[in-house]
């Protein structure tokens, strides 16, 4: 546990972070059941269903942000498996790489899941501060994740905190973008948009 600012860093390795479910799921409806995420309380139901399998993910990791008793933020990761998934968004993320740089750049890299924190923790430095604890056992400095284009506030984010966007979905903004960390030994590599 670290402390910064007054927020407490817990980082969690496995299903201990199930006793901090509910809280995890509270700050989840905060974060996404507003624009432009517009997720709904099904949607926050299926996250904590998820969190239960998640915890087991070899490499999982955990990190919440506690002030004064209260979660303000989290973030969810793990090593992306081999072969590479093809549930959820993985599909766009590989379509868009082409299958050499999703090997190499992706598989076996800590991936970040979620990352949340409430409205009132917006602005703070606090989801930076949880950013950069998940990412800090990286294998090799390789994280990556994959943001909706749509949230341009993600996107200006994920940019502020030295992450190089590796995918650049159509015009109309729409689709998932991948991100890779600042110490990826692959951003310089990335593609950039035309």
């Amino acid at each position: 546990m670290t402390s910064t600012d007054s927020h407490a860093m817990h980082v969690f390795k496995g299903s201990e972070l199930l006793a901090h479910a509910d809280a995890l799921r509270a700050v989840y409806v905060d974060a996404f059941c507003a624009p432009p995420w517009n997720e709904d309380e099904e949607k926050a139901e299926e996250f904590t269903e998820r969190l239960r399998e998640d915890v087991h993910r070899p490499g999982f990791t955990a990190v919440i942000a506690v002030q004064d008793g209260e979660v303000l933020g989290f973030a969810t990761a793990w090593t992306t498996p081999s072969p590479f998934p093809s549930d959820r968004c993985y599909p766009q993320a590989a379509a868009a790489l082409g299958p050499e740089r999703t090997l190499d750049w992706l598989i076996g890299a800590r991936e970040i899941d979620e990352l949340a924190v409430r409205p009132g923790a917006r602005g703070t430095g606090l989801a930076a501060r949880i950013l950069e604890t998940v990412t800090a056992e990286a294998p090799e400095g390789r994280a990556w994740l994959l943001t909706s284009a749509r949230s341009v506030r993600a996107m200006s984010f994920y940019r502020s905190q030295g992450w190089t966007q590796a995918t650049h979905p159509s015009p109309e903004g729409k689709g998932s973008t991948v991100f890779l960390g600042p110490r990826h030994p692959a951003r310089f590599m990335a593609p950039q948009p035309l």
